[in-house]
């Protein structure tokens, strides 16, 4: 047998070529790519495993928003005649607003909770991106006494400092231990749209500051890691924010935003604006999660929602803690708490009644920026991430 192969080469070769052919389509892990996959992956044009990774997250990305517009198209046609909550009823099944804006954009980086499970805590994509950076930035607009997020972020960097603001209360919570109180600053300013200062005789007042002018006063040009809950003025602050870098024609300040969206009085095709210029920007949410508390104080009630009444707290009510409310017999229209955690927040969802705000359910969504050059989407510092 050796001589026949040795007198015939190129036998032995075809031989060997069906055989090989053969196994492999045998293979019983073999699975051919699906119907409407994905396009193949340019990898060419990106350099280093970080690029290839950012360059595989906007092609998923990218159809994502393919199937968003199709989704509006079915629900629609157009955005104005989507609703945030639809009754149960044709066209079926009755998707919310949720459904239209997932998280799926892949962090390139390990995931990590910093802070407490539940309300507080945040997903991280690449902490340890900033781990021993020396100039780690981060801001935290909107205190509330829990910094469990500041906190654990502090004690996991060697350098990061935290700069906190929040006119509802006179520091950070009582999770930073004093061993690292010298790397965060707190100010009882808020963050705004435009800045305003209080006049002497204004005891209501609270200085407002835009994001701007917190990093002049500061002497910043970047910050890591960016965490916003200012209880619906997120609407007015991003858009003067994200508009003046996107008529400049620059990449935002921050690398990551946990952004917390409240929802009130606004209609899908307000909603969807707003959120396709935080993608113009380069935002993009990579990370939800369900923060289901005040569903479970109701647990004990029916699951009809009109039966629900124990009713969480609503900003600008009278009340600040949760209200008793009798029973609800009519039909609850639906109107949207929302929050999310940009690269997250907490979202959530409220059930209305006449209109007025009534129940919560939080989700958290982070998001990261995908343009300029901060450090979670470049392979060392003087390296940015190709454009396209």
């Amino acid at each position: 047998m050796p001589n026949v192969w040795g007198r015939h080469p190129k036998y032995a070769l075809f031989v060997f070529v069906v055989l090989a052919t053969t196994f492999y389509l045998l293979d019983p892990f073999y699975m051919p790519p699906p119907p409407g996959s994905l396009p193949p992956l340019e990898l060419h044009m990106a350099e280093g495993e970080l690029a290839r990774r950012l360059v595989r997250a906007d092609v998923i990305y990218d159809k994502m928003l393919a199937d968003r517009k199709d989704m509006i198209k079915k629900f629609g046609p157009e955005p104005e005649d989507v609703m945030m909550f639809p009754p149960d009823k044709d066209p079926w099944p009755a998707y919310t607003v949720w459904d239209f804006f997932p998280a799926t954009y892949n962090c390139p980086h390990e995931l990590r909770r910093v802070g407490a499970l539940g309300d507080g805590g945040k997903w991280v994509c690449g902490l340890s991106r900033v781990e021993d950076k020396p100039d780690c930035v981060v801001y935290s607009v909107g205190i509330n006494h829990e910094s469990s997020f500041e906190a654990e972020l502090l004690s996991s960097t060697s350098n990061c400092e935290v700069w906190g603001y929040d006119f509802s209360v006179s520091s950070f919570g009582p999770q930073i231990p004093s061993s690292l109180a010298h790397r965060a600053h707190f100010f009882p300013y808020g963050l705004a749209g435009s800045d305003s200062i209080p006049s002497a005789g204004d005891t209501d007042g609270h200085p407002m500051y835009t994001l701007q002018s917190l990093m002049r006063m500061n002497s910043h040009s970047h910050i890591d890691i960016l965490k916003v809950d200012i209880e619906s003025w997120e609407f007015e602050t991003l858009t003067t924010l994200l508009k003046s870098y996107l008529d400049a024609g620059k990449p935002l300040p921050f690398g990551q935003l946990q952004l917390e969206i409240h929802l009130w009085d606004k209609t899908f095709e307000q909603f969807l604006g707003w959120w396709e210029m935080l993608e113009e920007a380069g935002l993009r949410p990579f990370m939800t999660e369900p923060n289901l508390v005040y569903a479970n104080y109701n647990r004990e009630s029916s699951a009809q929602l009109a039966e629900l009444n124990r009713l969480g707290a609503v900003p600008g009510s009278p009340t600040d803690g949760p209200v008793d409310l009798p029973l609800l017999s009519s039909p609850l229209s639906p109107c949207l708490v929302l929050s999310f955690g940009f690269c997250l927040t907490h979202v959530s969802l409220g059930l209305c009644a006449e209109a007025e705000p009534v129940f919560g359910v939080w989700f958290a969504y982070s998001f990261l920026n995908i343009k300029g050059n901060n450090v979670f989407i470049r392979d060392h510092p003087h390296k940015a991430r190709p454009q396209h």
